[in-house]
């Protein structure tokens, strides 16, 4: 017998299967779980960014009602994994995780030094304004351009020559000299950080000596999970993290920081639950950042716009501690087709927290410069930036010297260009305007490397023909249980109202964290071959059923047949000799236009076109999402995004949602997307490349080479504010 599918062809683009319990208050986020006995933690941090606390007066703290204790170094039950603090306290050695209430050391503005514990968030809240610290300053180095010559190679590049981050020389590296037309600038992106809706919250549970379940905002359960049981010297069996719903993360959540520590130490301590949630001020000290970096990029040509050479040289931020390294330099070995490349990368200690991966980290920093050259290129060689683009096509990988596995962005470029109207823009720049304001077009490639990581899923079909599917991956925002459902809805031939996808909890099948946009390549592989896997031990079933062959069945009647309350059967997945033989990236292109008041200077990015090579599209509606998501980061890092810092504190004056400006809804254009959306099928089963990244790669460039065009001016520094262009 034939097992009956109910429905042949699913729907394609599902409405979110959590949106419902999202829009309602019904989803439970990290800091909505309740437990008895629960306590509630604050947070107290250093004033100063370097130096050494000398004394912790907490008595008028612990005086107020309802608090349970102040904990500091001074009192810490300890991290095992931290090992014994040495006296007096040594400076952590490069590549050492902050390690929160380990000694006196300050390592950084706004670094925890101190928590209050209490019966309620009102009692700790005002208990904590209560602990005074006093400290001895030393001094700090914050200011990036007042150190860039400090900059060196990342120790941990030192040591590993096969690190991309190596200097890397193409051909000639004087080929810059001999060029018939070049440029040379610097371009430079303030530090930006992650500000999602949501801050970032955790409850710690102790459920015996050696048993912890945390519920927590984090982008990846399994390595959560991992990192927590060796911190504190646990089974990883016996460490459980649950995120089921996350409110946005940006990459804020990819590893686990101090602030998840401490709740679990304080509820060590405590022998009780504890909560605790960061202030929005604590979000820009606490959980990383998009580093300070400078380029410089060099790029020369021939007389028919045809590229000879580019040198792209980078200094990026990070803390003392530790070396955060981001791809930066690596998209400009890779995008066009040009014989001379020379890349370097170095880092800048300063006093200042670690950074992280922010949205399209590294390429969306790299490729401002390299689009944004590239495009005052053109203008030297008076050709349209969009033919210069074409002129220098890669149709191969010329860092890798490998086939692409499939690159459809001549044909992005295409339909971008035709959706957007590019033919109708006048090429001198300040000569398009509109109802008394400038008008300006501007354009800019985008590329993501592909990244697939092993996955496993878990499909389980039940008695009532109904499925169950499971993987340990995450959802902030992109629609990964919709997607997934999906995926399992057409492969089964199931409506997806029969399908439930679990996911944000580390006892599930393994999957990677949400990041590098890796999750449908690597999960949703998963996810296809288990639910191929479930359809073929149901087909088997069904074939040892009477008169097989002669009629279909449901498979309520296979199960029933059988004796069988569910049929389970899971199924990992994970790149093969593919990735040495291909090179592997998304694709895509932005079509911007932007109008600037003549007289106060004030930019509006008023239309964008997008258009991605990103391999099949799993769910449209959702994919949408991602690429508008994807320009309205771009426009807040185009236009609005800067982290100001006071370096004679080492503090952040820019540390609220009043100060800190984001694009809201009156920032956001019309935006049309386009996907050329052929499966590639090189890379995985399912033919489909990452998204959520590329959406916001090159978008900073397409809008300041737009503001050119409308006034002739050339922004190089991020954010493009009024006080650049007057």
């Amino acid at each position: 017998m034939k097992p009956f599918f109910e429905s042949s062809e699913p729907d394609l683009s599902l409405d979110r299967v959590d949106g419902r319990v999202k829009v309602t208050g019904a989803a439970t986020y990290s800091a909505d779980y309740q437990f008895p006995n629960m306590a509630y933690a604050v947070l107290i941090t250093s004033t100063i960014a370097k130096g050494i606390i000398v004394s912790i007066d907490s008595k008028k703290a612990a005086a107020v009602r309802g608090v349970l204790a102040v904990i500091s170094h001074l009192n810490s039950p300890g991290v095992p994994g931290y090992g014994d603090v040495k006296q007096p306290a040594e400076r952590a050695a490069v590549g050492t995780a902050f390690r929160v209430f380990y000694d006196n050391l300050v390592y950084f503005s706004g670094q925890p030094v101190a928590m209050v514990v209490a019966q309620t968030l009102e009692q700790a809240n005002q208990a904590a304004s209560l602990v005074k610290v006093k400290y001895q300053k030393e001094a700090h180095q914050t200011d990036f351009e007042e150190n860039i010559k400090n900059a060196a190679l990342a120790e941990g590049v030192q040591r590993n020559k096969n690190s991309p981050f190596q200097d890397y020389v193409r051909g000639n590296p004087d080929a810059i000299r001999e060029a018939k037309v070049k440029i040379e600038a610097t371009y430079t992106i303030p530090t930006q950080h992650h500000q999602p809706i949501e801050p970032h919250a955790i409850i710690a549970v102790w459920e015996g000596a050696d048993k912890l379940t945390i519920y927590d905002k984090n982008q990846g359960v399994k390595s959560a999970q991992g990192n927590l049981a060796q911190a504190f010297k646990l089974p990883r069996e016996n460490v459980k993290v649950n995120a089921q719903f996350i409110g946005g993360a940006f990459g804020s959540g990819i590893r686990v920081w101090p602030h998840t520590v401490a709740a679990v130490l304080a509820a060590k301590k405590m022998d009780r639950p504890v909560k605790l949630v960061l202030a929005r001020e604590q979000m820009f000290t606490s959980v990383g950042y998009r580093p300070y970096t400078v380029q410089k990029v060099a790029m020369g040509a021939d007389e028919q716009g045809t590229l000879s050479a580019i040198v792209h040289e980078g200094v990026g931020q990070t803390s003392t501690y530790e070396e955060h390294l981001e791809r930066t330099i690596l998209a400009s070995r890779a995008m066009y087709a040009c014989p001379n490349v020379s890349t370097q990368y170095r880092l800048l200690k300063l006093d200042v927290n670690t950074p992280t991966w922010m949205r399209g980290p590294g390429d969306a920093t790299g490729m401002f410069a390299l689009e944004s050259a590239l495009d005052e290129l053109a203008y030297a060689l008076k050709v349209d930036p969009l033919e210069m683009r074409l002129r220098n096509y890669a149709e191969s990988d010329p860092e890798r010297n490998l086939p692409w596995s499939a690159k459809g962005l001549r044909e992005c470029y295409k339909l971008g260009a035709e959706k957007f109207g590019w033919k109708d823009r006048t090429t001198a720049p300040r000569s398009m305007q509109k109802d008394h304001l400038l008008v300006g077009y501007g354009m800019a490639s985008s590329l993501y490397g592909f990244h697939r990581h092993p996955s496993k899923a878990r499909a389980i079909m039940l008695a009532n023909g109904s499925v169950i599917v499971q993987s340990a991956t995450m959802d902030i925002g992109p629609g990964t249980g919709t997607a997934m459902t999906s995926i399992a809805s057409k492969v089964l031939g199931i409506s997806p109202e029969k399908i439930r996808f679990d996911l944000g909890d580390s006892s599930l099948p393994d999957a990677p964290g949400q990041n590098g946009s890796s999750t449908i390549p690597s999960v949703g592989s998963a996810v296809h071959v288990a639910c191929e896997a479930l359809k073929k031990r149901l087909s088997e079933l069904a074939e040892a059923m009477p008169d097989s062959g002669s009629k279909s069945v449901s498979h309520s009647d296979i199960l029933k047949y059988h004796n069988l309350p569910q049929v389970e059967v899971t199924e990992e997945s994970k790149s093969g000799p593919e990735r040495d033989q291909y090179s592997m990236y998304s694709f895509g292109c932005h079509f911007v236009e932007v109008q600037v008041n003549p007289v106060t200077a004030e930019v509006r990015v008023t239309r964008v076109v997008t258009c991605a090579d990103v391999g099949k599209i799993i769910n449209y509606k959702t994919a949408r999402s991602q690429s508008i998501g994807g320009i309205v980061g771009g426009i807040g890092m185009a236009l609005m995004e800067e982290a100001v810092m006071d370096h004679r504190y080492g503090r952040y004056v820019t540390n609220d949602l009043s100060s800190y400006h984001l694009p809201v809804h009156m920032d956001t254009p019309e935006i049309e997307v386009i996907y050329i959306d052929k499966p590639d099928m090189v890379v995985n089963p399912i033919g489909s490349k990452g998204l959520g990244e590329i959406a916001i790669v090159g978008v900073a460039a397409a809008i300041a080479n737009a503001v050119f065009h409308a006034t002739a001016k050339r922004i190089r520094e991020l954010p493009i504010t009024v006080d650049k262009l007057v």
